[in-house]
């Protein structure tokens, strides 16, 4: 009896590998497998340095790029302080210092051109601020203070125009480019608050033709942090793109579990059906452009990062086109906030070595890539190679 078993387990191994090697490849070859790098620079002027696999020295984006990451995303500011940290409000009595880092537009350029030489693709996020923007922060730059709307406006194009170019005439052409960051309610505070979208979508349609007109093949990204409220990010590009007409070629989303205070089993169906609700709804394609998770519990946020790539790809009629993991290269020890999701360990002082975490990146890029016939069969193939090694061992 158990040499039949055997035997049928054995046959059913040979068919299941058949159809891995028949099943077509996912027709979106070109998905986005990215990272966040813009702390990553500072840090090595800081003397931080990245150990491969084999506990050697190595730059870090080749490391990400030997696990499976092809893409870069970028953050530029209006007028950042130089090398300087942001006391970043957190409540009324407390603040968080924050790495601004690099992030001005002569810096940003030779970050996108280090990586356009190791031919990864760039995305470059437009924040419109001195400072980090997000769903609690879109302070208005300095030098726009004072400004009318329409001048604000026409600051904005500007901003967005002198960067792309010069990132043109530096022969990198980035493939994505978000014009605001995390921007559900609204960027360039007051005027361009969610509450009033007239003057938003102004602002938004004017980064997007600056984009367009130095760089027309880059697609534009509208990123907002909801990933997992749709009713939200509903409520936005109905007004934004239904009700205005606005201008965008992207749907961006961020999905931090850990923010949420949830483990990823219990939301990734939301983000799920947030991605597919969008693609459909506004026949936009969709992204991750933002996730990550805790630097101490590395195989969960293995998963994380494996589910949220899944549950992109599986999006209807190929608009999922990519997972960007935020900052992975950094580690809370070397950081003054002491931002606890990048994906390193702590060799020693300085020294950080990148945990299996980021293996979801090159995992998720066997063969097939793909969702559907092919995954079912890699997933019922281990599942018989367990049932195969429990049999024959004692």
């Amino acid at each position: 009896m158990k040499k039949t078993i055997d035997r049928n387990i054995k046959y059913l191994f040979l068919l299941l590998f058949l159809n891995i090697l028949i099943v077509p490849a996912h027709a979106n070859s070109s998905f986005a497998y990215g990272a966040d790098i813009g702390w990553v620079k500072r840090l090595q002027d800081e003397g931080v340095t990245w150990q491969n696999d084999s506990g050697e020295a190595e730059d870090p984006l080749t490391i990400l790029q030997s696990h499976g990451i092809n893409s870069v995303r970028l953050r530029v500011f209006v007028n950042p302080a130089p090398g300087a940290y942001w006391p970043k409000p957190e409540n009324e009595d407390e603040t968080t210092l924050t790495m601004l880092s690099y992030t001005d537009k002569v810096h940003v350029v030779e970050a996108a051109r280090r990586a356009h030489s190791l031919g990864m693709r760039v995305m470059v996020d437009f924040h419109y601020s001195d400072v980090f923007a997000d769903p609690r922060h879109q302070a208005k730059p300095k030098a726009w203070q004072g400004m009318p709307l329409k001048q604000l406006v026409e600051a904005i194009y500007n901003h967005t125009y002198e960067v792309m170019q010069t990132m043109v005439n530096h022969g990198v052409t980035p493939e994505w480019v978000q014009v605001g960051n995390e921007i559900e309610n609204g960027m360039v505070h007051p005027e361009g608050k969610s509450h009033n979208f007239d003057n938003l979508t102004a602002m938004l349609n004017a980064g997007y033709d600056a984009v367009k007109a130095a760089s027309p093949k880059s697609k534009v990204i509208t990123h907002l942090s909801n990933g997992t409220d749709n009713k939200k990010t509903r409520w936005f590009f109905d007004n934004f793109l239904t009700q205005r007409a606005g201008k965008t070629d992207i749907i961006g989303l961020s999905f931090y579990p850990y923010w949420l205070g949830q483990n990823y089993r219990d939301v990734i169906n939301h983000l799920k059906h947030n991605l597919n609700d969008l693609a459909t709804r506004y026949n936009k394609e969709v992204m991750v452009v933002e996730t990550g998770g805790l630097e101490s519990t590395p195989h969960d946020t293995y998963w994380t990062i494996l589910e949220t790539i899944k549950a992109v790809k599986a999006v209807p009629n190929q608009k999922g086109l990519g997972v960007f993991y935020w900052e992975p290269a950094v580690h809370s020890s070397v950081l003054p906030s002491g931002y606890p999701l990048g994906a390193t360990q702590l060799v020693t002082e300085n020294v950080l070595q990148f945990t299996n975490a980021i293996d979801a990146f090159s995992d998720t890029q066997i063969p097939p890539d793909t969702d559907t016939g092919g995954a079912a069969s890699i997933g019922a193939l281990l599942t018989l190679l367990a049932l195969w090694r429990a049999r024959h061992t004692v």
